[in-house]
């Protein structure tokens, strides 16, 4: 089962379907739904019908697939979630060797360098298994927040282009860093 140690200034716990209400907290904020859904909030019913059931999906403890709550070691103030599941899990042909990295915070944690921190140990503790031939990245082009937390973890931008998902259309910018 992967642990994720704590880091510098961060704590973490995979979340599981009794989170919901830290879930829609966060997306409570139109900016930080901005690249999501237009800013469009989420509901506690679209958290419970639609957003639990696809963690749920994915979300597999022994190999530490889910969403990893992200808090503030001391306060344990909850400020966001990393993700790491499968690259494309919902298509036809998911690269289960591929894992994908996403993150959502609260805006009031924004610039502190939160989100490359806990992407990084994330990422880093997933990375001694060598079955893992890169983690990768994907938001939406203007989404220049992000983007940036990929490169700060030495992603390098490979392509753009239409992402097509139940949820959401979009033009996307597709980051990734091979796990030597």
């Amino acid at each position: 089962m992967i642990k994720i140690e704590n880091s510098a200034r961060l704590t973490y716990r995979l979340m599981d379907k009794n989170d919901g209400e830290l879930l829609f907290q966060l997306d409570q904020d139109p900016e930080v739904m901005k690249y999501i859904s237009n800013g469009e909030v989420s509901s506690r019913e679209k958290i419970n019908d639609v957003f639990i059931p696809r963690m749920q999906a994915y979300r597999d403890a022994e190999k530490g697939f889910g969403l990893w709550q992200v808090s503030l070691k001391g306060s344990n103030e909850y400020i966001g979630w990393v993700l790491v599941r499968p690259m494309y899990f919902f298509s036809d042909n998911p690269e289960f060797d591929n894992l994908e990295l996403g993150w959502r915070f609260f805006q009031s944690s924004w610039g502190k360098g939160y989100a490359s921190e806990a992407a990084q140990q994330i990422k880093d503790a997933f990375a001694g298994n060598k079955n893992y031939r890169a983690f990768s990245a994907i938001a939406d082009e203007e989404n220049l927040g992000s983007i940036g937390v990929m490169k700060n973890i030495g992603m390098t931008y490979l392509k753009t282009y239409r992402h097509i998902d139940p949820l959401f259309e979009c033009d996307v910018a597709y980051y990734q860093i091979a796990n030597n």
